[in-house]
């Protein structure tokens, strides 16, 4: 896999919705986060700016959520719920792409993924501390797994 892909294509699972997206620094910012909402679509995100990704078909077709804060603006194709990007509550500048949603890439493509702790996030820490990494989830293929 070359984690130093610039410029890529992708879609929700139907197709639907269509993009184009320049990544900020390839597939190496791919992370999970342990927030509620990622915690449960357990998805891996990877950076983009938001002027870098471009819905090209199917913009009437996604769908809004927000929680908590409201700050974070989670993406989903609303014909079949497919999570494809959001804006980043870390950096409102920044859009968190599915990198399943990316053509050619897998998240099982990954062997280990950085997860960051979105629980205590870092805007809600007066102190400017930053977000802390909470571990790292490593992907061991069935094949190989004893």
């Amino acid at each position: 896999m070359n984690k130093d892909i610039g410029e890529i294509s992708g879609a929700c699972h139907c197709g639907g919705v269509r993009f184009q997206v320049t990544l900020s620094d390839g597939l190496h910012t791919a992370r999970r986060c342990t927030c509620s909402y990622c915690r449960m679509r357990g998805a891996i995100a990877v950076s983009a700016e938001r002027a870098d990704l471009h819905i090209l078909q199917g913009q009437e077709l996604l769908t809004l959520y927000r929680f908590n804060t409201g700050s974070a603006r989670h993406y989903f194709c609303s014909r079949c719920g497919i999570y494809t990007h959001h804006q980043r509550r870390s950096n409102p500048h920044q859009y968190g792409v599915n990198v399943a949603c990316l053509d050619g890439i897998s998240p099982f493509d990954f062997a280990e993924v950085p997860v960051s702790d979105g629980i205590v996030h870092p805007a809600d820490d007066p102190g400017g501390a930053g977000p802390r990494q909470a571990g790292v989830l490593r992907f061991i293929p069935s094949d190989t797994a004893h």
